[in-house]
């Protein structure tokens, strides 16, 4: 009995990591200064299974969410943030219409198939971050992205079935990447 219940254990606690290292992974990104303030851009590889697109198709909406942030190192404390935010993004479906809706910040956009939204969940473009002057010349700061699926905004039941399987634990990596703030303020690879 004791041997069943480790045998198990090991099965939920080993598949949510090999989830996160199939399902989404950081192709490239990108921090940039612009006249609205330093923005993101950034690909992520993401394959949705099919049960996380059936389910939308049957009416449970799915949230994503992007987490950005900055980072300084202190050698005589711990690493002060910069500045973190996060972006979420909702999945649905009309079934009248038979069109996906994924919503960004309040806006919205139909897409018509499934691997239009698979295609649009994975890039993000001119993100604003930070303003223009948040930043002082010569600054050197850690950025870390990663992509995942909120699922505390599933509803109940479905939060309870998300425990262990490969295709509800949908998470990315942080990937971290150094930067620099050059002399006029835009950042240097």
């Amino acid at each position: 009995m004791p041997l069943i219940c480790a045998t198990l254990l090991s099965v939920f606690v080993s598949n949510p990591i090999a989830a996160q290292a199939d399902g989404v992974k950081l192709k490239s990104a990108k921090l940039e200064l612009t006249d609205d303030g330093y923005q993101v851009n950034a690909d992520f590889d993401l394959q949705l299974a099919t049960s996380l697109l059936e389910t939308v198709r049957k009416g449970v909406p799915l949230y994503f969410t992007v987490d950005f942030e900055i980072t300084r190192s202190r050698w005589y404390w711990l690493d002060e943030v910069a500045t973190r935010t996060s972006r979420e993004r909702r999945v649905s479906y009309a079934p009248l219409t038979e069109q996906f809706r994924l919503n960004t910040a309040g806006i919205s956009q139909n897409l018509t198939s499934a691997e239009d939204v698979q295609r649009v969940l994975s890039r993000i473009r001119s993100w604003t971050i930070a303003d223009r002057g948040k930043f002082k010349p010569g600054d050197k700061f850690e950025a870390a992205i990663r992509f995942r699926l909120d699922t505390a905004q599933l509803p109940k039941p479905f939060q309870l079935n998300t425990f262990g399987s490969r295709e509800w634990n949908l998470s990315s990596e942080w990937s971290r990447w150094t930067v620099t703030i050059g002399k006029d303020g835009s950042v240097m690879p």
